[in-house]
C-alpha cells in the first residue's frame, strides 16, 4: 500500500487526527472517554511526548502533542491499539475500530500553534453541540479553571500572558484562520492501489449494489485514504452526491 511520508516538524508540534473506522463512534460512554485518555497520558509519559490540547469528538479525536525525539508513532499506535482492544472487548464489537492511519500535520510557528490549540478547543462550537468551555471532553477546562489533567497547559498560558489572556484568545473570531491541511493529490495510480488495498476482494464497481450503510463506510474509507471524489466517482461508478453524503 502506497503511504504519503509523514512530514516531520521542525518545532516538534504536531497536531494529530485519528478517525473512527467509516465514521463510527470511538465513545459510548464516559468509561470510555476516560480510558482513551488514561492511555494517552500513559504513552505520552512513557515516550517523553507531552499533550498541549485535546477534544475527543464521538467519532474522532484531535491531539495537539509536542514531540522533539520522534515517537509520534510509537505514542499513537500504542494509544490506539490498546484502546481498540479494549473498546471492541467492551462493546462486543469485531473489526477496526480507528481508521488505518492516523494523520498529524506540523505546526512550525508561534501563531499557528495558538491557532491550532483554539482550532481544537472550538470542534464542540462548530458541531453544534456546546461551546468550548460546556465541554466536558476536550483539555479547555484545564487551561480556563486550572483543573488538573492530561494537557500541559504552561507553555501555551505562558504565551497568552495568562488566562484571561486565553480565554480572551479562545474567544476571538477564528474564521479563515487555522485549518487542518489535506494531503496533496494522489495519483491516478495511487488511487488505484490504494482501493485495492482498502476493498480487498470487492470490485469497486460492486459498491453500487451494496447495502447503504456498507458502501457508504467503504466510500468514507476511501476518502478518507486520499482519493478525490472524481477518482472515487470514475473507480466505483458511484455518482458525487452519494459520495459526498457518504
Amino acid at each position: 500500500m502506497p503511504r504519503v511520508t509523514r512530514a516531520k516538524s521542525e518545532s516538534g508540534f504536531y497536531h494529530v487526527i485519528a478517525k473512527g473506522s467509516g465514521g463510527q463512534n470511538l465513545f459510548e460512554c464516559d468509561a470510555d472517554y476516560q480510558a482513551f485518555l488514561a492511555y494517552l497520558s500513559k504513552n505520552c509519559e512513557k515516550f517523553g511526548v507531552l499533550v498541549r490540547a485535546y477534544c475527543l469528538m464521538s467519532n474522532h479525536i484531535h491531539l495537539l502533542l509536542e514531540d522533539h525525539e520522534g515517537c509520534l508513532s510509537e505514542v499513537m499506535k500504542a494509544t490506539i491499539t490498546s484502546y481498540a482492544l479494549r473498546f471492541n472487548k467492551n462493546n462486543d464489537h469485531i473489526g477496526h475500530v480507528f481508521q488505518q492511519r492516523f494523520k498529524s500535520q506540523p505546526v512550525e510557528d508561534d501563531g499557528y500553534l495558538l491557532q491550532a490549540v483554539r482550532y481544537i478547543h472550538n470542534n464542540p462550537a462548530k458541531a453544534g453541540i456546546c461551546p468550548a468551555d460546556e465541554y466536558r471532553w476536550s483539555s479547555f477546562r484545564e487551561y480556563a479553571a486550572g483543573v488538573i489533567g492530561v494537557a500541559d497547559t504552561s507553555l501555551i498560558l505562558e504565551m497568552c500572558g495568562s488566562v484571561d489572556g486565553f480565554l480572551a484568545f479562545s474567544a476571538a473570531d477564528d474564521s479563515g484562520g487555522y485549518r487542518f491541511a489535506h494531503r496533496s493529490r494522489i495519483s491516478e495510480t495511487e488511487a488505484r492501489e490504494l482501493a485495492s488495498h482498502i476493498l480487498g476482494e470487492i470490485a469497486p464497481a460492486s459498491l453500487k449494489t451494496m447495502e447503504r450503510r456498507r458502501r457508504d463506510a467503504l466510500l468514507f474509507d476511501l476518502k478518507d485514504a486520499g482519493l478525490s471524489m472524481t477518482q472515487i466517482q470514475r473507480l466505483t461508478g458511484i455518482g458525487r452526491w452519494i459520495i459526498s453524503e457518504a
